[in-house]
């Protein structure tokens, strides 16, 4: 992640004060209990409605379900910000914009984008829903950093983010990041990048992640394939809260998703994050996720690989995982899914972590803590996750998808 200069945050500062942003709440939901429930609503409806056979495309799952039943969704491309579900479900990012078609796959001024670019696209300071015109291998010259109310929609091409930095979601809202293939993230910075039409700063060296949040809020990553890059593949830190990573498939890389700076930066005890459907898939070593003081829902995620572990944190987060499938690897060393990091037990085990519903193969075993671990939990636990048997169907369209203008997708 790259530091802003304190000239361009005092600017920004002074800009975000009369910025549509500012009238939305970032503050952290009251009950996150209530989240959890509404989406095991959402999931149950779409379930049952597939069993039911009200939907003959009908997979179970509830954001799926949502749009892709629809043969003309690319002429309805914005109901897609209506099917988000968990702590970033209010996300709308360009639903009330016009849309905007990407039609120039360069990057050649990061200071003075060219018109048709995804560089021009994302600094607009009105809502904009933008597409492609045909498929794309974009190469960034520096850190794509994105302007608020805005949806980057990959549908009907096949495009892909690749070899440079990648994608910087910094101190702005409602952002929607849907179908992009993402891979091969570098670092960048040392230079001048442009943010908006009315303002450029001064970039240090980034971090190289695929996606990076940075005191960001109301933010959907969904239906995106991730792999390879220098630092994380999705991070959140500094303050970011309401976020849902959801139906993505993520391969060959180390430290997967960190959520949360520091042990120190007790401003992420307002991080609330849903983590569901997706499919951590192979070569992935750690960090799907690694947390720090929020509260953070992993639901219904298929866990088919990992070298070290799965999910690990610090600082005392809450970890409610509910209805995954953990897949162990051989290594007879690295079959816990969980690692409670850089405490003693007798810190750690007072952390809320629980599991509840989930599929254990090959050996996997969580080690619950604090709340999580008292058989009080489990009783009062009034509506439970979906079977983790159902994961399978739920999770197997993850990633970006192939879809066709005029037919389901």
């Amino acid at each position: 992640m790259a530091f802003p200069s304190s000239l361009s945050l005092f600017l920004f500062f002074l800009s975000s004060l009369l910025s549509p942003s500012t009238l939305i709440s970032s503050s952290p939901v009251p009950d996150p209990e209530r989240v959890v429930e509404e989406v095991h609503r959402s999931i149950n409806a779409s379930i049952a409605r597939r069993e039911l056979g009200y939907l003959s495309c009908g997979s179970g799952n509830p954001i799926d379900d949502c749009w892709r039943c629809d043969p003309n969704w690319d002429k309805n491309r914005q109901r897609l910000a209506d099917c988000a579900i968990g702590f970033g479900k209010n996300a709308i990012g360009g639903r009330d914009g016009k849309i905007y078609v990407v039609t120039d796959s360069g990057d050649y001024d990061v200071v003075n984008p060219k018109p048709g670019t995804l560089r021009h696209a994302v600094i607009q300071d009105e809502p904009l829903w933008i597409i492609f015109a045909r498929d794309m291998v974009i190469k960034l010259k520096e850190e794509l950093i994105m302007n608020s109310f805005k949806t980057i929609d990959g549908r009907g091409a096949s495009v892909h983010i690749a070899g440079g930095p990648c994608i910087t979601v910094q101190f702005v809202t409602n952002i929607i990041i849907h179908g992009i293939n993402i891979h091969d993230c570098k670092q960048g910075g040392n230079t001048y990048v442009r943010d908006s039409p009315g303002h450029y700063g001064w970039r240090t060296i980034s971090d190289g992640d695929g996606v990076s949040i940075f005191g960001g809020s109301h933010v959907w990553v969904d239906h995106c394939s991730l792999s390879n890059c220098h630092d994380g593949l999705v991070d959140a830190i500094h303050g970011s809260t309401a976020i849902t990573i959801s139906n993505n498939y993520m391969t060959h890389h180390d430290k997967v998703m960190l959520l949360g700076h520091s042990d120190t930066y007790t401003q992420d005890k307002n991080m609330q994050v849903t983590i569901a459907f997706n499919h951590f898939g192979e070569g992935l070593v750690q960090r799907m996720p690694r947390c720090r003081h929020g509260y953070f829902h992993v639901v219904n995620n298929d866990y088919t690989h990992w070298e070290m572990y799965a999910i690990g944190g610090s600082a005392d987060p809450t970890i409610n995982s509910q209805g995954n499938r953990f897949a162990a690897p051989n290594d007879r060393f690295s079959k816990e899914v969980t690692k409670h990091e850089d405490a003693p037990e007798s810190e750690w085990k007072n952390w809320n972590w629980r599991s509840e519903g989930d599929l254990m193969v090959n050996g996997a075993f969580f080690t619950a803590s604090g709340a999580g671990a008292s058989s009080s939990y489990a009783k009062a636990s009034s509506l439970g996750a979906r079977p983790s048997s159902l994961v399978g169907t739920i999770t197997m369209g993850a990633g970006s998808l192939s879809c066709r203008k005029g037919s389901r997708c």
